[in-house]
């Protein structure tokens, strides 16, 4: 199984461990509380399980760093502390180094795992019974390490090495849901803006003039009156000609600019309000009667 750095396999591991980080913390043997060194890092499985303490012995030889299974550790939020379970500061100091330039893979823990088998490692837990100031090393049953294969080892087969056990530090986590705002930007819709071409009878009037004859008869007020001799002249086929004219619209289209339109957009802001239920978690204490002091 192949193993990561924490950060590489969770870059927002903070908000999933809700802030508590464990790179940093000093790590101390629990006999002594001497310090060992500190956590430079963790790797984790493919699920995400915890499985080595990348501890940095700097505080005690400079730059050496080695894996510690969590299955030996002790976390102490209380004094942000991580104690190697039934581990001597020598026996640290004579960990195998770890060397981050060769393979994580089966092979290389199988190194790191044949050490934490010796004898010299598994006769160290401590008996959890008494108080830490009275404890005493404790003969852990050797019993028959099962051969273990790439294709066959789980983690879980060694629950000395890679459980997690903290029966004096019970830890409850009080959990509350949040509402987390967020906006995503979607299309609404289409608009489009295109023209077509519609067509109606249109009237203009055009004042024309027009001649025409008028023919007037009147009588002369010397009507009756003889003329002299030669005065009447007498012609046959005589004839007056008057031309007529009359207008006529001239009618013809000429195309011209109506309006312009111009298509733009704009962003209007708005506020959305939201609701919804979440739950909270709330501490219930059943003290039956026994001193019970809450801090």
């Amino acid at each position: 199984m192949v193993l990561y750095k924490l950060e590489d396999f969770d870059p927002n591991y903070r908000d999933t461990l809700q802030g508590e980080d464990i790179k940093g913390l000093g790590v101390y043997t629990e006999r002594n509380n001497e310090k060992i060194g500190t956590v430079n890092d963790v790797l984790v499985d493919d699920d995400g399980h915890f499985r080595y303490l990348i501890v940095d012995l700097g505080f005690w030889i400079f730059g050496k760093k080695v894996l510690l299974p969590v299955g030996r550790t002790r976390i102490d939020h209380g004094t942000d502390r991580v104690y190697a379970v039934g581990m001597t500061r020598e026996q640290a100091e004579n960990l195998p180094e770890f060397d981050e330039r060769l393979n994580l893979d089966h092979d290389y823990e199988e190194r790191v795992r044949g050490v934490y088998r010796n004898p010299s490692y598994r006769t160290q837990p401590l008996d959890t019974s008494t108080p830490l100031e009275t404890r005493t090393p404790v003969e852990a049953p050797l019993g028959t390490t099962p051969a273990h294969t790439r294709d066959t080892y789980r983690y879980e087969q060694e629950p000395s090495l890679y459980g997690l056990h903290e029966p004096h530090h019970e830890t409850m986590k009080l959990y509350e849901e949040r509402l987390i705002a967020s906006k995503r930007r979607q299309k609404t819709g289409d608009v489009t803006v295109g023209k077509h071409v519609e067509t109606e009878t249109a009237r203009v009037a055009v004042p024309v003039e027009r001649e025409r004859v008028i023919v007037e008869r009147v009588t002369p007020e010397n009507a009756g009156r003889a003329v002299s001799p030669g005065e009447a002249n007498f012609r046959e086929g005589e004839v007056t000609r008057v031309e007529l004219h009359e207008e006529t619209p001239d009618i013809r289209k000429e195309a011209v600019v109506r309006e312009e339109v111009r298509v733009k957009k704009v962003v209007e802001q708005d506020t959305v309000q939201a609701e919804d239920t979440i739950r909270r978690e709330e501490l219930d204490v059943n003290t039956s009667g026994l001193p019970v002091e809450e801090r």
